[in-house]
């Protein structure tokens, strides 16, 4: 499989079973109807294991732009690849967002409540603070990619994964319990993106889907999920060469 590929099927997996699990808890009629923010940061960290399963060993299981722009940043790939990596993932994502909305088609038509169908596909905040929730998400990622960068350390790295960097580099155990711990710690407020594509390509994909009744785009938030993550991810990459520049 090609890295690119892997990336697209890694991502699809990860949003199939991540937005998966909140269709389920929020839509009306379902088997896991309200069960509540513990089974969605759980089910969200089994989606990143899976995902970073399956694409580990292809391409590092980048599955995130904000992993992307810190191998980036690094020089561990080029600008070339880069791009094509954020356009997998962004394929993958939006292509697992359709196939939720299939899967669970009948409960939203019964969910008559525009801000419940939009849940499924992005985020948003629980209290509406701009300034507050780009710090949370900045946060969030910083946390997320400074934990990788460290742990790929070769002192730190898997055997498995030696030679790849990304979410796969610590292997897909840990990485699952790091996005756990992330989303139980500082998903409250946010329900913490911490990955440009898995907010703003299922976001896309429910402007466009025939849903009804229908939050729209909210592009006055959109902006959030999508920036904050990226200066996360720059600020820990930045922080990771300044202490490792010795070393």
């Amino acid at each position: 499989m090609s890295p690119i590929v892997a990336e697209l099927f890694g991502t699809f997996l990860m949003i199939l079973l991540g937005c998966g699990v909140v269709a389920n808890v929020v839509l009306k009629d379902t088997k896991g109807h309200q069960g509540g923010w513990i089974v969605i940061t759980t089910a969200w960290a089994l989606a990143v294991f899976v995902g970073v399963s399956v694409a580990g060993p292809y391409s590092g299981a980048h599955l995130n732009p904000a992993v992307t722009l810190s191998v980036w940043m690094i020089d561990e790939i080029d600008t070339s690849t880069a791009i094509s990596y954020v356009g997998g993932q962004f394929a993958g994502a939006m292509l697992a967002s359709v196939v939720v909305w299939l899967c669970y088609r009948p409960h939203f038509d019964r969910t008559q409540d525009g801000a419940t169908t939009q849940a499924v596909f992005c985020t948003a905040p629980a209290i509406r603070d701009r300034p507050s929730n780009f710090i949370t998400e900045l946060v969030a990622t910083f946390v997320l990619i400074s934990t990788i960068l460290f742990f790929q350390e070769p002192s730190m790295q898997l055997e498995e994964t030696a030679g790849v960097i990304g979410l796969g580099s610590i292997g897909a155990l840990p990485v699952a319990f790091l996005v756990w711990g992330i989303g139980l710690a500082l998903g409250g407020t946010t329900g913490y993106a911490i990955n440009p594509v898995r907010d703003l390509g299922p976001r896309i994909i429910y402007s466009i889907l025939p849903i009804k009744p229908k939050a729209g785009f909210d592009a006055s938030y959109a902006w959030v999920p999508v920036l904050a993550p990226l200066i996360g991810s720059a600020i820990a990459t930045l922080l990771y060469q300044m202490l490792t520049s010795g070393s």
